[in-house]
Formats: C-alpha cells, structure tokens, sequence
C-alpha cells in the first residue's frame, strides 16, 4: 500500500527555552499546560506552558540528578520522577515531595502515576511490573511479562495498566486483581506503548516495523501506522481528546501527527537540534496537544516547541 507522507515543517510557531544545557527527560501535561523537564546538572524543573514561567525546582537524590522517567498524572495533582533505582511522588499543588521509594531488586525502566497520587506503575529490567498504592500501602506486582519493561502507561484512575517488553508482547491488565484484559502480540520487541485517557484506544509498537492501534473494548487491531522507513522508535505518544489524533515522538527529531483509523500520516514536524551539537539531532522526550490547532514539544535540546496543525 502506497501512502503519501504529511507534510514535514521545520520552523516552530513558538519556543520556550527551558534549559539550556539539555535535557535527559521530560513530560507534558494531558491538558498541555505543564511541562517536567530534567537535566543531570541542573536538577528538575516544572513550567508553566501557558505563561512560561518556572513553577517549581527540584532534585532527587543526594549525589546529583540522574532523574530519566518523568510522569504527570492526567488531572495535574501529582507527578512522579524516577532514576533508575528510585522513585518519588511530588505534589503538584505546593511542589513538595510525598514520598520516596527505591528498588533494589532491579532498574526502573519506566513510570506513571494515576489522578490524586492514589497509584503508582514502575516497570522494571527483570520483567516486573509493580502497582503501587502510596496513601494504603498496597502492592501488586504483574508477572505476565518474562523478559525486561520497555514502556508502561496507567489510567487516569488507576484501575487499568498498559504494559511492554522485549518478549514481544504488550498486555492491558486490572491494578486491582492483576488479571490480563488483553494481549497485544508483535513479531518483536515492545519498544513503546500508550493508554487513550479517555479508555478507548491503546497504542503499541515494536521496534521493526509493526506500530498499531487497538480498540480497547474489543482488543481488536483498529489500524497500523504507514510509514514508509524500515524501521521507525517512537519514544512518547498521546492520544487526542476528541480520539481523532495519535501524536507521536521519536529519538530523531520527528513529531508526528497520525489518523488513528486509517494509520496515515497527517503532519510531521522536525525540533531544533541543540545548538553546536554533532551530529545535529534531538530527543523528542514528550508531546502534547496546545490547542485545536496546535501541537507542542519538549526535547533534549532543553526547547519547548509550539507547532501548527494547519499551515498559514
């Protein structure tokens, strides 16, 4: 199947800089009006994206940042921030941290926090997937994966979690029981994966060429994205509101825009690269939607990128 490509932008609309030394991970709010950005020298910060202004700074652990997986939670009350041995849960009303946990029993790979803080997902190198509840105290680990998390995601109530590793296989299981709701198979590695906030969708990738979205009421494929390189990383997605939109990013500066029922590429847009860097690329670590017509970024140039939908 022949599929023409969007059209490719590379000028932003707008930039916000929000560090200028780079940074290692980052997070955009649901609504798109908070962004996370972490740097290893200079600590966590969190922006206001509406106004452009630093609303709080942060650091975790005691011998530097080495924050990598940053998660706001879907209703803006909490994010979670994690390196690779330890997690914290930060409140987002007075930026103060609610508690600090670490894992000794292996690295953490990725991480998300449900509405209110009630519940934290950490995947885990050794195949593990713990469900953490921090005001009750309990615990829940998913033992459905044998081989190392990639790529995790989490309901904004908590109740459901989305998981992926490298043994081919993404599941949609229950935090409350443990048990699988659906099994989404890949000819290889789970790279990525990503929830619909609003329970309809679920977006799973391999790291060949079989990138799709399912319908989580059914389980069933609803499309595959059409691209035309034979091998394509998404590193963050996000589902549109309104269901008509799946905006992905990649380690090699591209943001995309998808049709989530036919899988055709509507738009694509390249970030700045860092400025003096060699070879010039950028990490897109997160992506958010603006607006009804505009879509934004945050990468390890340490740039916020404001992007239209539509050209002029």
């Amino acid at each position: 199947m022949l599929v023409a490509c969007g059209e490719l932008t590379d000028e932003a609309q707008q930039t916000f800089h929000h560090d200028d030394g780079g940074v290692d991970a980052a997070s955009i709010s649901a609504d798109g009006t908070l962004a996370i950005v972490s740097n290893l020298s200079n600590g966590i910060s969190v922006w206001d994206l509406k106004t452009n202004t630093k609303r709080y700074g942060w650091n975790q652990g005691e011998e530097g940042n080495l924050v990598v997986n940053i998660h706001i939670a879907f209703d803006n009350t909490y994010a979670v921030t994690s390196d690779q041995d330890a997690f914290v849960l930060w409140n987002l009303t007075n930026g103060e941290p609610e508690g600090f946990w670490r894992i000794d029993e292996s690295n953490i790979r990725d991480i998300a926090v449900a509405n209110q803080g009630q519940g934290i997902l950490v995947g885990r190198s050794n195949g593990k997937v713990m469900y953490f509840e921090p005001q009750t105290g309990r615990r829940l680990e998913f033992l459905g994966h044998s081989e190392k998390i990639n790529s995790i995601d989490l309901s904004p109530n908590g109740f459901y979690a989305l998981s992926g590793g490298n043994d081919y296989v993404a599941y949609l299981w229950d935090t409350r029981s443990g048990q699988v709701i659906h099994k989404f198979e890949h000819s290889s590695r789970v790279t990525k994966v990503a929830l619909d906030d609003e329970g309809r969708f679920a977006f799973t990738a391999d790291s060949k060429r079989d990138a799709r979205v399912w319908d989580l009421r059914t389980g069933q494929s609803i499309s595959y994205l059409h691209y035309f390189e034979r091998q394509k990383i998404f590193s963050t997605a996000v589902f549109s509101k309104d269901g008509k939109y799946l905006l992905t990013g990649s380690p090699a500066r591209r943001l995309n825009l998808w049709d989530v029922q036919t899988g055709n590429e509507i738009k694509s847009w390249r970030v700045t690269p860092r400025a003096g860097t060699r070879p010039q690329t950028a990490v897109v670590y997160a992506v958010g939607f603006w607006d009804d017509n505009r879509v934004i970024s945050e990468s390890s140039s340490g740039l916020a990128e404001i992007w239209p939908i539509q050209s002029n």
